[in-house]
């Protein structure tokens, strides 16, 4: 008898003995149905598009009252605070309006998507002013020979498989420069700037092969290719003049200065390089800026020509603010009475490297003409790269990525340099933009939406309008660039994308200084004394001669840290608080401490000498117990970091720089934050560097796997980062970040560099506890304990430690005693805050020296003058004396 088994189809036999594993796939499938169900609860774009349906089914005539709106809109009202005027489907302006902040920033994103979406924003056709000469748009030549090795069209290639067009291929051409497009073999685009031989015509028969993008039309054919003219002359740039002929009358150049920071001596430095009383000096100080724009307004009553702007922005890294700062600037030099005729705009990070006589010289035999510094690369390459394909909106203080676009055809699309030198009527043109100029006024529209817009507006009016033949392919700067370290995508906290910035010039790129003496170049950038100022003096003395020995402090260099008029906010919080603490030490050292009582924080000041960081300045007013005198004080201090590295170890033996700090710097290689205060808001990173060998004894360099640990002030593991170390690479310099969550627990912090057995390096930092919340004093014991608990763990609780690190941690019971200590420190108020932050800021930060204040009258004879001194803020520095410019008017 035959079981029912054998009776069963191979097929069966195969389903019984999957069926389990059918049952689990059906009930995974199951709940992903369900989740996928859920979570359209709350997915932004669904909840978008219900809102447009529930906005387009009211009447128009209905009461202004919303009906009930569907379960699933609620997340969404919420989360946006109103009612978008559209579905908006581009996911990048979804993403944008989920991580924006304010209902402001996300009412103008969800606008401007949904006017895009409607076609209404941007227009899809421009009509060029610059004479085209007897180019004619669209013109087709007739069918032309191409060969392989030598083409017809040789100036750009783009294959375009899905969209080939006669159409498509000469708007591509067209705003990429080119005056001839060709099209061949269905799907080939080519461009080019000579007309084709009419030796290559070939008869129109020869070109048979149908568009891929439009199967009505012919693009060509094997080694075939129609060719049309796009409308546009080849494009020249207009060579510069050298000399002016005899008996030119000179130019005159507003300097439109548009400064960020607080690097103020800088700034008198760069004004003195440049002044002569019959030129103008227009600055813009960042609406942040309130110590710089402070300073510099003292010189407004000394000096005619120089004037700071009233209208003031915050502007960002790419913003598109920075064009519209540029154009209001522009405006109000153009409003003012001053007579000049070209407009250069720098910064402080800008040093010229020729006299001010020869720029002068140079710019009056150019009279009239624009100097912008155009890519150089392919324009196609160049608006990719740019993100000029993209739309862009600045809002909260970033530039949000909200979708692609296609720009507009019949223009020639340009861009390089943001740094340029034009001419008065073309400046007039630009900023005051007639109704009936939709070129101009759509061009405007266009860059107010485009990262780094400055970086490309002026160069594409330039290239469209009236003017495109008085432009100079030169922006008179030479800027260091190390793309390696300058294109580390720094700027992702104010911009969605990656951008490049220059580097810091320093001694070793002397070179590309001197090899502009020769060149039209008039200017360098960058230059940052807080990173090197051993350049700035050799540029200086290269240009106007050595200095002589009168000039005292020659090597040093002092830039703002703090100043007590400045309006205070969060950020001030950690400055003023160990400012504070160190203000009080300073005056209970032995020679003061029962003469004084502390009463303000006046200033904090960085200080370095021969390009090394000597500490910081803190500057503070004082009574005299005895007799209630009033007097200021100023204290050298020097932030330490208790390090210590194993002795025998090889590794250990070529570390250097060991630190913690914040802010680093990929492009320069250092943490900005020189007085190395850090609080529980910080952002914690570890930087060091690496002394390799070329070659070691035994010829194979050695590499290293370590682990570098962060114990909080209980002894806790924080955090933790695997490093590798290759000992054949020369003095590299390394940084690790770490993830932790905020607020930190304040008190003496531990990180440890460790191997399989043996600790190569360890390092204790203070993360100090904060005396004030949001720019006003701690005042009770529930705000300190938000802001100074940080008890909490970073590290997953079920984090498994691998055993080799145990030995690195405290006990179980010495932590809980220490958590006990932290739970009543952290409410701490008052006197009491103060003593717990005295004593921790106290071995953190060494007090070196102490000087009065000049006064009417001395109060403590026994201290030296400020003034007297070789490290005060306070002490001689003609580097950067303004006054010595009214000598010169």
């Amino acid at each position: 008898m035959v079981s029912m088994e054998q009776q069963s189809s191979p097929s069966m036999r195969w389903l019984r003995r999957y069926r389990s594993f059918f049952i689990i796939l059906l009930f995974i499938i199951a709940i992903q149905l369900f989740l996928a169900y859920k979570s359209r609860d709350i997915d932004l774009a669904g909840a978008l598009r219900t809102q447009r349906d529930i906005h387009e089914s009211t009447p128009e005539s209905s009461p202004a009252v919303p009906p009930a709106a569907p379960a699933n809109v609620v997340p969404v009202a919420k989360q946006l605070g109103f009612q978008p005027e559209c579905d908006i489907n581009a996911k990048e302006a979804i993403s944008a309006l989920q991580r924006a902040k304010t209902k402001d920033c996300r009412q103008h994103i969800a606008h401007i998507a949904c006017a895009i979406q409607a076609g209404r924003f941007y227009a899809s056709q421009l009509q060029s002013s610059c004479p085209a000469g007897n180019h004619t748009a669209n013109v087709a030549l007739g069918c032309y020979r191409d060969e392989k090795d030598s083409r017809l069209l040789g100036g750009y290639f783009a294959s375009l498989k899905t969209s080939n067009s006669p159409s498509s291929c000469v708007e591509l051409c067209l705003q990429s420069g080119y005056p001839y497009a060709g099209v061949q073999y269905s799907r080939e685009c080519f461009c080019g700037f000579d007309a084709p031989p009419s030796s290559a015509k070939l008869p129109d028969s020869s070109c048979n092969m149908k568009c891929l993008g439009h199967a009505k039309e012919i693009c060509g054919g094997f080694y075939a290719m129609n060719v049309y003219e796009t409308g546009i002359a080849k494009f020249t740039a207009q060579l510069a003049a050298s000399s002016a002929p005899p008996g030119e009358e000179q130019v005159r150049i507003a300097f439109l200065l548009t400064l960020n920071g607080r690097a103020l001596r800088q700034v008198h430095r760069l004004l003195r390089a440049l002044y002569a009383p019959q030129h103008v000096y227009y600055i813009h100080v960042d609406a942040r800026q309130d110590y710089l724009y402070r300073k510099l307004l003292e010189l407004e009553p000394k000096f005619p020509n120089i004037r700071l702007a009233r209208k003031r922005f915050s502007t960002i890294w790419g913003g598109a603010s920075l064009l519209t700062m540029l154009l209001q600037c522009m405006q109000d030099l153009l409003k003012s009475s001053w007579k000049w005729d070209f407009v250069i705009n720098l910064s402080e990070s800008d040093f010229p490297v020729k006299t001010l006589d020869k720029l002068v010289d140079f710019m009056s035999a150019n009279r009239g003409r624009n100097f912008v510094k155009g890519h150089g690369r392919e324009t196609q390459r160049f608006i990719q790269k740019q993100g000029l394909d993209k739309t862009f909106v600045e809002c909260d203080t970033h530039m949000w990525r909200i979708g692609d676009r296609k720009l507009p055809a019949g223009i020639q699309v340009d861009g390089g340099s943001d740094w340029v030198a034009l001419s008065r009527p073309f400046v007039s043109y630009v900023t005051h933009p007639a109704k009936e100029d939709t070129l101009l006024q759509e061009l405007l529209r266009i860059f107010r939406h485009t990262l780094l817009p400055a970086e490309s507006f002026f160069h594409t009016v330039l290239r469209n309008t009236q003017h495109c033949h008085s432009y100079v392919d030169n922006n008179l700067h030479v800027t260091n660039w190390k793309r390696k370290q300058g294109c580390k995508c720094q700027y992702k906290h104010v911009v969605d994308w990656c951008g490049c910035s220059p580097n810091d010039f320093k001694p070793e790129d002397w070179a590309r200084l001197q090899a502009t003496e020769q060149k039209s170049l008039f200017f360098a950038r960058k230059f940052e004394p807080i990173i090197n100022q051993a350049v700035l003096l050799q540029l200086e003395e290269w240009l106007y001669g050595p200095y002589t020995n009168e000039y005292a402090n020659l090597h040093g260099y002092w830039q703002s840290l703090y100043h007590h008029e400045d309006v205070h906010s969060a950020g001030d919080d950690l400055t003023r608080t160990i400012g504070d603490s160190l203000m009080r030490l300073a005056v209970q050292q032995t020679k003061l401490k029962h003469q004084l009582q502390a009463e303000q924080l006046l200033e904090l000041t960085h200080y370095l000498h021969r390009d090394q960081y000597k500490g910081f300045l803190v500057r503070f007013s004082a009574q005299r117990r005895n007799d209630s005198k009033q007097l200021q004080l100023e204290t050298r201090v020097r932030p330490v970091q208790l390090g210590k590295l194993a002795r025998n170890a090889r590794f250990s033996k070529r570390l250097r720089n060991f630190e913690v700090s914040t802010d680093f710097d990929q492009k320069e290689q250092v943490a900005r934050n020189f007085a190395k205060m850090l609080g529980p808001k910080s952002e914690l990173v570890l930087s060091y560097t690496y002394q390799g060998v070329a070659e070691t004894r035994d010829d194979a360099a050695h590499s290293y796997n370590l682990t570098l640990l962060w114990l909080d002030p209980l002894g806790r593991l924080q955090d933790f980062n695997e490093l590798h170390v290759e000992e054949s690479q020369l003095d590299v310099i390394n940084h690790s970040k770490t993830l932790l969550k905020q607020p930190l627990t304040p008190g003496i912090w531990t990180a440890k560099l460790i191997g399989r057995s043996s600790i190569y390096a360890q390092l204790k930092f203070l993360v100090s506890p904060l005396a004030y919340s949001n720019g006003s004093p701690l005042e009770n014991a529930a705000a300190a304990k938000s802001l100074n608990g940080g008890l909490t763990l970073s590290l997953p609780e079920d984090f498994e430690l691998p055993v080799e690190w145990q030995q690195h941690l405290d006990n179980d019971n010495d932590v809980f005693a220490l958590r006990e200590e932290a739970l009543a420190n952290a409410q701490l108020t008052g006197q009491e805050l103060h003593a717990r932050i005295d004593e921790l800021v106290g071995k953190f930060f060494q007090l070196r020296e102490t000087c009065e204040v000049n006064g009417e009258t001395r109060v403590l004879p026994e201290l030296p003058l400020c003034q007297d001194t070789a490290w005060s803020s306070l002490a001689s520095d003609p580097k950067s004396d303004i006054e010595v410019l009214l000598k010169r008017r």
